[in-house]
């Protein structure tokens, strides 16, 4: 692969980060703290690509200049392939242009009930503290599904009894079929994004299919159960009513 070459791979490749990280599709790769990052390396890529297409032009290169320079001097082995013609570097390198072309043609969908029903649903941990704090303020008071396994699980439901909870996430078959809430929690990226699962009790959206995504309004169930995938304790919500709601611009948790 010439040096020109090299430079429209490391163009495009530092055109199609710097598109995902100023839009939202970012958000499907990666935590949203790691924008500046994303920003930051697609504005790298692009003063490489410059600065190699300015050094090759300079020079006055073609794309075809490398296979020049590299061919073995007549009359040494491996010259001739036998049909007259002389040996070319392999083009597995263009391979390289596919996921810049998946990134700038193709929006993936978020991770959803799949990867939900292939993976163990996350162990919520304790409060750092011995209390947890106090819910946000509003009636249902907004609560992320993590956070609620944690406060139902390791509190008892201590900081959640009297209160109207409002949980959001994406509908994914238990292993009866029955329907349960999810979320996928990032560490890094949606490579190592792991579901949290939260079942649920009184009027559970039956009717709704996997993968969409629904607000419920309930309240603390003390009822739990386990995950058969990796045997980590669930927690369950009663749910007083529900709607399909759009997708979040943020999906991961």
């Amino acid at each position: 692969m010439s040096r020109l070459t090299q430079a429209v791979v490391l163009l495009l490749f530092g055109g199609a980060i710097l598109r995902a990280s100023l839009t939202d599709l970012y958000l499907r790769y990666v935590k949203e703290g790691l924008r500046p990052f994303l920003i930051a390396a697609g504005v790298l890529l692009i003063a490489a690509a410059l600065a190699t297409l300015w050094y090759s032009l300079r020079e006055g290169e073609t794309p075809d200049d490398h296979h020049e320079h590299d061919a073995p001097a007549s009359g040494a082995p491996g010259d001739d392939d036998g049909h007259g013609q002389g040996h070319h570097e392999p083009r597995v390198g263009w391979l390289l242009i596919l996921p810049v072309l998946g990134l700038l043609l193709v929006a993936p969908p978020a991770l959803g009930s799949f990867a939900a029903g292939q993976a163990g649903s996350v162990s919520a941990a304790p409060a750092s503290d011995s209390d947890y704090p106090p819910l946000p303020p509003g009636d249902p008071a907004p609560v992320g599904l993590l956070d609620y396994a944690s406060r139902a699980l390791f509190d008892d439901g201590k900081s959640l009894t009297g209160r109207n909870l409002r949980l959001t996430g994406f509908i994914t078959p238990a292993s009866d079929g029955s329907p349960m809430l999810a979320r996928i929690v990032l560490t890094c990226c949606a490579a190592d994004g792991r579901p949290i699962k939260v079942g649920m009790t009184g009027k559970v959206p039956l009717e709704v299919p996997a993968d969409a995504w629904v607000e419920v309004t309930g309240v603390y169930s003390p009822h739990r159960a386990k995950d058969p995938v990796n045997d980590v304790d669930v927690a369950y919500v009663e749910v007083t009513s529900w709607q399909e709601v759009p997708e979040p611009k943020q999906p991961y948790s």
